[in-house]
């Protein structure tokens, strides 16, 4: 696949963009900043919490920043609504401080995508809960979340 392309392309169909969430948890479920940065344009536009990102290389140090603080890192997201070359996707993960205080973390995303399926634009409003590890919901081996475990809504939140 060309670094510079990322199907599906819009315009989006529920079933591609549904493809294209699940594609985006997976790389996140990574936590692999250079490799998530690569589903984003190279002047892509970001608002993440209180910061604002306007490269790729600007998005890799944010993600590397925030993979180092939120530790064991587990996300489900979900298709909230979308139409030709937007989405918008709500989300939680859950992750643990380097004092072992696990939090649950809440938000809601929306992407814009160039025609090669690139995202240039996300803005992103996050929640952080202070949780207790007996509560997490989040369970399975690092990495992509296993199809059979359930999603936002099954799960209730």
């Amino acid at each position: 696949m060309d670094q510079e392309s990322r199907p599906p392309f819009p315009p989006f169909t529920l079933e591609t963009a549904k493809q294209k969430v699940r594609g985006a948890e997976d790389g996140w479920n990574t936590r692999d900043p250079d490799r998530v940065a690569l589903a984003y344009t190279k002047d892509s536009r970001w608002r993440n919490r209180v910061e604002f990102t306007n490269t790729r290389a600007e998005i890799v140090s944010l993600l590397s920043r925030k993979w180092r603080r939120e530790l064991d890192y587990r996300l489900i997201k979900e298709l909230w609504a979308f139409t030709e070359n937007r989405i918008a996707v709500r989300f939680a993960y859950e992750w643990h401080d380097d004092a072992q205080n696990w939090f649950r973390s809440y938000g809601n995303e929306n992407w814009e995508f160039d025609e090669h399926g690139l995202m240039a634009h996300r803005h992103a409003s996050i929640n952080d809960m202070p949780i207790k590890e007996a509560d997490r919901l989040f369970h399975w081996p690092l990495g992509r979340r296993p199809d059979d475990h359930p999603g936002l809504s099954e799960l209730g939140l």
